[in-house]
């Protein structure tokens, strides 16, 4: 079976007829992600909906510095109320591509990885243009279960992460990035997952991605490695099983 550790199917029009062509194309299992109070409702519900779909309930970085200490107390609040029925905190993490705002921000993850560690589950990261800072923060939190989603930092930290016993999901957009490209080729296969972020980085750089295309970024990972798909399909599922029912 495949999997999709992170999509935001709140962000897509007829989830039905798209997650249809996801269970054709063997997709079992896709994260669906909250960035704020809507889509974590949204998450929620998609999730009650479709027995495909798992939620993660997170606030993304850039909606956070919006917001109010109350704010995102109460949504920290409704997270912890829903924790039986989610099955990480995502999407969560810190963004210095789109603002240099990075203290409060910081706090607002620090609240999200204490959250994560409370409630023993796994933490799905955005760390766009903030990477090492990302790394910093769940190294000294002593955090276990991270996914460090679409990580676009140097090599060296990559390999930090797998260091940390973390795992790198690969975007689909790895058909045409020689960056994912290389982290298939040189970090373990043990410490990967898949992901499409639907709606965005389709393969073919067209919009919307949805599930269905996480195949590609499997049939990249077999490319890469000289392995058959269905092994490396194996391989996927035991990492997340791994990751998810420790």
């Amino acid at each position: 079976m495949f999997i999709d550790v992170h999509c935001h199917l709140d962000m897509i029009s007829d989830i039905g007829a798209v997650m249809g062509r996801a269970r054709k194309a063997g997709v079992a299992l896709a994260i669906t992600q909250g960035t704020n109070v809507e889509s974590n409702n949204s998450a929620l519900e998609i999730s009650k909906k479709f027995s495909e779909v798992l939620a993660a309930l997170g606030l993304y970085p850039i909606n956070a510095i919006r917001l109010s200490e109350q704010e995102i107390a109460s949504i920290v609040n409704s997270i912890r109320t829903h924790r039986k029925r989610i099955v990480a905190i995502g999407e969560v993490g810190l963004d210095l591509k789109e603002t240099q705002e990075l203290e409060k921000q910081a706090r607002v993850f620090a609240k999200m990885i204490e959250l994560a560690l409370e409630m023993d589950k796994p933490i799905i990261v955005h760390s766009r243009k903030a990477e090492k800072e990302c790394i910093e923060m769940l190294e000294q939190a002593g955090v276990k279960k991270v996914i460090m989603h679409c990580f676009n930092g140097k090599l060296s930290l990559a390999k930090r992460i797998v260091d940390n016993g973390w795992f790198l999901s690969i975007p689909t957009s790895v058909k045409n990035s020689e960056h994912f490209q290389k982290i298939i080729e040189q970090m373990p296969i043990e410490q990967l997952l898949c992901e499409t972020d639907s709606p965005y980085l389709h393969p073919d750089k067209l919009y919307p991605n949805e599930p269905a295309n996480v195949v590609v970024s499997y049939e990249m990972i077999a490319k890469i490695r000289g392995l058959k798909l269905k092994d490396v399909e194996k391989q996927i599922e035991e990492n997340y099983n791994g990751l998810f029912d420790r």
